[in-house]
């Protein structure tokens, strides 16, 4: 019987010269090659389009943009991922208030979880304001490929598309973005909202 393939090791290069051509264009998630400052997430769970690329931790290729203190969404995002941006930035400018988002989600201040609750409720993945501890069952547990909120029982935040949106740590004295990232080792929570 006669092989199909004579020559592996010219297919395996073949393979990996479109595997980076893909990654390249942005058509599939990057592998632990990629820059380690990306957020990783499951590589189960990331397109590929049929091509086995890798066997760990895969990152989020495009990330998005902050300009003036707004996010800016990568065109690759999906619809309600760019919804949540879209709602965060419109509460960005707001001041910190305890408690403000949770009577109703318009408010005139907003708190950690009253910020993230609004936001989520952009992309529809929330019918009703939540307290921080509200998130421990929402969604399921991990970092999600384009949005994780991190809880515990004092504070919550979340990121999406590579930029926090936070309360704390974040230009002006409520609701922003961040470019930069908190520790979550050991004191939060994450959760994403199911396949995003």
């Amino acid at each position: 019987m006669t092989p199909l393939v004579r020559n592996r090791g010219t297919i395996t290069v073949a393979l990996a010269a479109i595997a980076s051509l893909l990654i390249g264009l942005g058509l599939v998630a990057g592998t632990e090659r990629a820059d380690a400052s990306k957020r990783t997430v499951d590589c189960g769970e990331t397109s590929t389009g049929g091509l086995g690329l890798s066997t760990g931790k895969c990152f989020v290729f495009k990330k998005a943009r902050l300009v003036n203190g707004k996010a800016i969404p990568p065109a690759s995002a999906p619809p309600r991922v760019k919804a949540v941006i879209e709602a965060a930035n419109r509460i960005r400018n707001k001041p910190y208030r305890y408690g403000g988002g949770h009577g109703s989600f318009e408010d005139t201040g907003y708190d950690c979880s009253g910020s993230v609750s609004y936001a989520l409720r952009g992309g529809r993945f929330l019918s009703s304001p939540l307290p921080s501890s509200g998130f421990y069952g929402w969604g399921k547990s991990g970092v999600g490929k384009w949005i994780t909120i991190y809880t515990n029982p004092g504070h919550m935040y979340m990121v999406v598309a590579g930029l926090r949106f936070d309360t704390s740590m974040t230009p002006g004295d409520g609701p922003g973005w961040s470019t930069s990232m908190r520790s979550t080792s050991g004191t939060f929570m994450a959760r994403s909202p199911v396949g995003y």
